[in-house]
């Protein structure tokens, strides 16, 4: 368990970073579009791109939110230490999550 703990706390640290360099790259891409003199509407339209987050949010929290009852839920259920149920279950409550996330991005654009 204390391993499992580890991993997820690694891997919760590599995401945060990843995203504090992508912010930070999108800020230094925009200064220098600011910095570079006029701005015309395909440079705007492209600064608008790179602060709005869209749906990707929304993405993850669904995969994530999922994925979490899916690991609450195989908590409970008796296994065998080599059983491979543990996994299925797994990645059937992740692959929920996108179709949640897909269904809702659906019902949004009608």
């Amino acid at each position: 368990m204390e391993r499992t703990v580890f991993i997820a706390a690694v891997v919760v640290i590599f995401i945060i970073i990843a995203v504090v360099i992508v912010a930070w790259y999108n800020f230094r891409l925009k200064k220098r579009i600011i910095d570079s003199g006029p701005i015309d509407n395909d440079a705007i339209n492209f600064l608008r791109k790179l602060t709005d987050t869209g749906a990707e949010p929304l993405k993850w929290g669904c995969v994530l939110f999922m994925s979490g009852l899916g690991l609450v839920i195989i908590s409970y259920l008796p296994n065998d230490d080599y059983s491979v149920l543990p996994y299925g279950i797994e990645l059937m409550f992740i692959a929920s999550g996108f179709l949640i996330y897909y269904f809702i991005i659906t019902l949004r654009h009608k």
